[in-house]
């Protein structure tokens, strides 16, 4: 696929200058603006990496998540939770994985109506060499050193956590003060 033509100037950085001019500084609108641009590009990059395997990147995250249970299989209720994605998508995932013969699904013994994923030889198989292409390419992120990263992660830790993805440690949380 041919790379498009890059513009001469930010237009992310544009927008923002045209929106002070007309509605005032408003700097979240830039910030999120490059946020969504960035995921854009990112997930463009993994999916590039994980499409040969027959993945998305959320089948690939599903798979990873399989492999670190214990027993290599959890329940759907526990991947969508997790994930923190919608029911449905969990069972379009798995439908999609169990297809491709990356994982089975068995009645939970724990739960009479539930049902768990399990990954198989072949999804482990899988999973192993896209996450070592993954990592040759650093997730994407190969412009960024990994002190950088951490910041990237730890800016945008609070808007997860006003979100409720999870309940942040004692002393921890959106109002805290940054060092």
């Amino acid at each position: 696929m041919p790379k498009p033509l890059a513009l001469d100037f930010d237009p992310i950085a544009r927008a923002d200058e045209l929106w002070e001019r007309r509605w005032g500084k408003v700097p979240s609108m830039a910030a999120i603006t490059s946020v969504m641009r960035a995921h854009q590009i990112l997930l463009a990059r993994v999916d590039a990496v994980v499409k040969p395997y027959g993945l998305t990147f959320a089948r690939y995250e599903a798979l990873v998540l399989l492999t670190f249970s214990r027993s290599g299989e959890l329940a759907l209720s526990k991947i969508g939770e997790r994930l923190m994605v919608h029911p449905t998508s969990v069972t379009n995932t798995v439908d999609r994985l169990e297809r491709a013969g990356l994982v089975a699904r068995r009645p939970n013994p724990l739960d009479g109506r539930g049902v768990l994923a399990a990954i198989t030889e072949r999804g482990r198989q899988v999973v192993e060499r896209a996450t070592r292409e993954l990592v040759a390419v650093e997730f994407g992120m190969d412009g960024y050193d990994a002190d950088a990263c951490r910041e990237v992660f730890e800016l945008l830790r609070p808007l997860r956590v006003a979100a409720g993805d999870f309940a942040p440690p004692a002393g921890e949380g959106p109002d805290r003060e940054r060092a």
